[in-house]
């Protein structure tokens, strides 16, 4: 029978453990307000295995001192990791979207940290008069995909929803059943329209959807032909739909909108990489989009932001919203959009745009440098029985619901050991400061260096490592 009146005399006072040195340090990385809290945390949590009988062997008040600086440590730590804080992503999965999706340029980056301070974002330079905001980044995005006119929102779904709600509220929108889509977190096509207050008139079957149904779907309270890229899944087999074309030229002649949702989007052609099914923006608007909304931190490779394109009548109708001001994006967005934009218009984005330098290196790239990193952890790890290291074949993913069903071809580091479970050895490496991603594939974890920097190989070497110590 338990003991229901435990000595709880030896337990450190929460003041004595304020005292402590680990608690020195811990408050001046994170406050004393937090550091209080976490020192009576660890105090309850000491107190509770004491009333329960779950501490063991009896503790002297030196040990019971050390076991609650360690427990105060831990929980501080703990809180640090929730926030936000660099990652080595050797996942393979080049758009990750629990990891950041697009990884910025080095440009990007500098030109963050210079609008960090004052600038001109809503500044005229040469006037001294205010300008609008975002001019530079909407006039490149014009210019690259030959539209008329740009706008810029804080991502693509607020996208979709200044577009319908300005351009089709109170009025009906005819869409396949086919693109009536859930993108991801819950987004779904439906229920946005219906939000935005517009009618949702759905035409077609899920896998065929021909021009006539289009056709004969409008009626005198059409507004809008809505195309939407499914982006994260294909239908395949006996499929039917119509092209951009098709569908503006219908739309024109009946005096309505055509707006593609064109998901992921894609400033250039990326067919070459496995990417045949992702719209070329520049494609949509020569074929007759009279708006074109897509994203800014996927196949584009820069800040999260919804893209908007098209018209300039119609883009202005979209502008003048109210929900507009609510949508748009801060200084640092459009700083990073720039200087991303700027690549693509010197031609130099498969040299500078991460996610497309990584989705273009090929295989042989890939493994030599996969072998270089396998032939010196063999060398460091072959003091520890029971460790394997050797290269394998695998596949990388695009992600960010970019082309699903490509697949680049790839080798990765396969780590194994018969001591440990891979779970266990991929905890260890997520608790590496700082954290390596991999994944796990057949009882063995996999690092494909595909998503991986030159200048984060060393580390995460070491991280490896440091999960065999």
């Amino acid at each position: 029978m338990k003991d229901t009146n435990p000595d709880l005399s030896a337990l450190p006072s929460v003041d004595l453990l304020l005292r402590t040195e680990t608690a020195q340090r811990i408050a001046a990385a994170m406050g004393s307000r937090h550091t209080a809290d976490a020192a009576r945390r660890a105090v309850d949590l000491l107190r509770r295995e004491a009333v329960e009988g779950e501490g063991g062997a009896v503790l002297s008040r030196e040990e019971l001192l050390s076991a609650a600086e360690r427990s105060m440590e831990a929980e501080a730590k703990r809180q640090i990791r929730t926030g936000m804080q660099r990652v080595i992503n050797a996942a393979g999965v080049i758009v990750h979207t629990n990891l950041g999706r697009a990884p910025l340029s080095e440009a990007a980056m500098e030109a963050i940290q210079k609008a960090a301070g004052y600038c001109n974002v809503e500044y005229e330079l040469d006037t001294g008069k205010r300008g609008r905001r975002g001019a530079r980044a909407e006039a490149m995005l014009a210019e690259l995909t030959g539209a008329e006119e740009a706008l810029v929102v804080n991502n693509c779904a607020a996208a979709a929803v200044l577009v319908l709600t300005s351009l089709c509220e109170g009025g009906e929108a005819v869409i396949s059943r086919g693109e009536l889509v859930e993108i991801g977190g819950d987004f779904r096509v439906p229920d946005v329209m219906k939000r935005s207050g517009a009618g949702l008139v759905e035409v077609g079957t899920t896998n065929r959807t021909k021009i006539s149904d289009y056709s004969g779907a409008i009626g005198e309270h059409t507004r809008m032909i809505v195309k939407v890229h499914p982006s994260n899944y294909r239908i395949v087999g006996f499929t039917a739909v119509p092209s951009v074309a098709d569908l503006a030229e219908l739309a024109h002649s009946r005096g309505l909108i055509l707006f593609e949702d064109a998901g992921s989007g894609a400033l250039i052609d990326l067919s070459r990489f496995g990417l045949s099914d992702e719209p070329v923006i520049s494609e949509s608007i020569a074929s007759g989009a009279d708006v074109v909304t897509f994203s800014g931190d996927k196949l584009l490779g820069s800040a999260q932001a919804g893209l908007i394109v098209g018209r300039s009548e119609v883009l202005a109708r979209v502008r003048k919203h109210p929900l507009y001001r609510a949508f748009r994006p801060g200084k640092m967005v459009y700083a990073a959009l720039e200087a991303t934009l700027e690549a693509f218009l010197r031609g130099t984005e498969f040299e500078e745009v991460p996610v497309l330098k990584m989705l273009s290196a090929g295989r042989a790239e890939i493994e030599a440098r996969t072998n270089s990193v396998v032939e010196e952890l063999r060398e460091r790890l072959g003091g520890f029985e029971g460790v394997t290291v050797e290269t394998v074949s695998s596949v990388s993913v695009v992600g960010g619901g970019s082309a699903p069903g490509t697949h680049p071809d790839s080798v990765a580091i396969s780590i194994r050991d018969s001591g440990s479970t891979p779970n266990e050895i991929e905890q260890r490496l997520r608790n590496y400061d700082p954290p390596v991603v991999g994944r796990i594939d057949e009882d063995a974890v996999l690092l494909d260096l595909r998503t991986v920097f030159e200048h984060e190989i060393e580390t995460l070497k070491n991280a490896v490592c440091a999960a065999f110590r």
